[in-house]
């Protein structure tokens, strides 16, 4: 949004495609037009709109190409089986992260959630009044979907941190003078969740139920309990979704797409922010948008007088993982008949022996299911060290209509609003 907008407002034709059905992602979900709980997200809503910009909703990019003889590189979306080709100029991704997701015993059972994907769920409308919820895992989410639980109506039982205290207090007071606003964030989402047991240095090795959720088992290395519970929202920080800058052959650093000081990409013309270049949150993301839409626009001096600010925010970030960073044990929860791989039913048992994601999956068909290896895939390279899959289009199942050659019928940006 925040690119979309300063791109417009620099006097450029935009379109934004979004696979949501509705601008703001994950952090602003519903938030859009409620200026008292989201301001941020009105704000660039109206100045999207000020600045007729081509929005469309619902589309998921599934391809790439640079086909010969036109100025300008296509990119293939998809919605509801129609499939069109988007010319452009410049393109800047803002595609993401995804929880990250360790398997233990357990962990495929119905009432097992992913602790962003619960928190969506009843955004959506869900009802959760009354039912016993323990959120786990890592990272400053628990808190805010502990909050966002009690607020729907939950009894939040105990929120299950892997960190241990030294780590977040070390965090904390690095906040003190350079984000004092984020450490409020957290203060304030701690008073929300006043009285819920927050166990550091803890997490959760097991889930017992038959046909749905029953208890789950907290240790912290020493000493285990069993918590009688209807949910649980785990998650362990968060994945960059990088697949569609691979496919355009963007260069990744550390699991991250790499980008210069102007949020370039390795390819020329294509820009990348957000989570994919480093997770670090809603502010780290919306002053690279601003970065991106500038440089792609040649405003080389007003870029420059970002710089700090999105230094800030990537010091942040850095700060951030180092924190969070996931302990060792978790490596050891998955049993030899703990599934991995949900789509396609592999256990532990049969990918422990394999060398390579590529080895896995001829042998196991790991990571060929519909998900095409989003979830397993990260679970995997924690497990056993194994490099991330790269990519091949579509990047999402897709009608037969779509893999057509098209190119002739391709749309370029500029007449988009046409």
């Amino acid at each position: 949004m925040a690119a979309a907008a300063t791109a417009a407002e620099s006097g450029m034709s935009v379109c934004l495609i979004d696979d949501n059905f509705q601008p703001g992602g994950q952090i602003w979900r519903s938030g859009v037009g409620k200026a008292d709980r989201y301001g941020a997200a009105s704000e660039w809503q109206r100045r999207i709109e000020n600045g007729r910009v081509s929005v469309w909703t619902g589309w998921r990019a599934v391809g790439v190409s640079s086909p010969e003889g036109l100025p300008y590189s296509l990119l293939r979306v998809e919605r509801d089986g129609e499939s069109r080709d988007v010319g452009y100029f410049s393109l800047i991704l803002a595609t993401g992260a995804r929880e990250l997701f360790l398997p233990f015993p357990g962990w495929t059972l119905p009432g097992v959630y992913g602790a962003g994907g619960l928190q969506a769920f009843v955004k959506s409308g869900l009802d959760i009044t009354g039912k016993r919820v323990v959120v786990a895992g890592t990272g400053p989410l628990l808190l805010a979907v502990a909050a966002a639980m009690r607020r729907a109506g939950a009894r939040v039982l105990v929120v299950v941190e892997q960190a241990p205290m030294s780590r977040l207090m070390g965090f904390s007071l690095s906040l003190l003078g350079s984000h004092p606003g984020k450490l409020m964030e957290g203060v304030g989402y701690g008073w929300k969740t006043l009285g819920v047991p927050y166990r550091t240095g803890s997490w959760i090795t097991r889930a017992v139920g038959t046909d749905t959720l029953r208890s789950v088992t907290v240790t912290d290395g020493v000493r285990s309990s069993e918590v009688e519970v209807d949910m649980l929202a785990i998650g362990y920080h968060l994945v960059p979704n990088t697949e569609l800058a691979q496919l355009l052959g963007c260069k990744l650093q550390e699991g991250f797409v790499a980008v210069d000081a102007r949020q370039e990409t390795s390819v020329k013309r294509v820009f990348c922010v957000g989570e994919a270049t480093g997770i670090g949150g809603v502010d780290k993301a919306q002053i690279e948008g601003r970065i991106a839409a500038l440089a792609a626009c040649g405003k080389r001096e007003e870029v420059g007088l970002l710089m700090a600010q999105r230094d800030r925010q990537l010091r942040f970030a850095l700060r951030l993982a180092e924190a969070f960073a996931l302990r060792e044990e978790l490596r050891d929860l998955a049993e030899e008949d703990t599934i991995v791989c949900r789509c396609e039913d592999v256990a532990h048992g049969r990918l422990a022996s394999c060398r390579s994601w590529r080895e896995a999956k001829l042998h196991t068909r790991c990571g060929m299911g519909p998900c095409q290896g989003r979830v397993c895939s990260a679970a995997a390279g924690f497990l056993y060290g194994w490099e991330m899959p790269q990519p091949r289009p579509p990047l999402f199942p897709v009608s037969l209509a779509t893999l057509v050659d098209r190119e002739a019928d391709a749309v370029p940006a500029e007449v988009l609003r046409d």
